[in-house]
């Protein structure tokens, strides 16, 4: 059940680098908490705009090379929580829930829909 379209996920991808990027102020995240999250703010902005999406700029990237990264990362981030972060408990249960969110993300979002449709003659 894929209902998140291209266009729809790339709001998202931006609504979540500003989420990232005020996080550690908001959180009160400090030291290596506050770095990592700052630094993957900074590497999710990266990846949508060179995407090959309706919401990319420079479109390099295809969806789904985008998506492949996008299930990677939440896995990743889920095993961080309890490896790098598992004596923090804030930057635990944060990465917990935000790998989670990835992954619901990357479930439910449409990235074929963002490939060009074939020339019908």
């Amino acid at each position: 059940m894929k209902f998140i379209s291209p266009k729809v996920h790339g709001i998202i991808d931006y609504l979540v680098v500003i989420f990232l990027l005020a996080s550690p102020t908001c959180f009160g995240f400090t030291g290596l908490l506050a770095v990592f999250t700052y630094a993957l703010g900074a590497v999710h902005l990266l990846l949508t705009v060179f995407t090959n999406y309706p919401l990319g700029v420079v479109k390099i990237i295809p969806a789904t090379y985008h998506a492949s990264i996008e299930a990677l990362v939440g896995i990743v981030l889920i095993i961080l929580a309890y490896t790098l972060f598992k004596d923090n408990t804030d930057g635990k249960l944060f990465y917990v829930i935000f790998g989670t969110v990835v992954l619901l993300t990357w479930l439910v979002t449409d990235y074929k829909g963002a490939l060009p449709k074939p020339a019908t003659s």
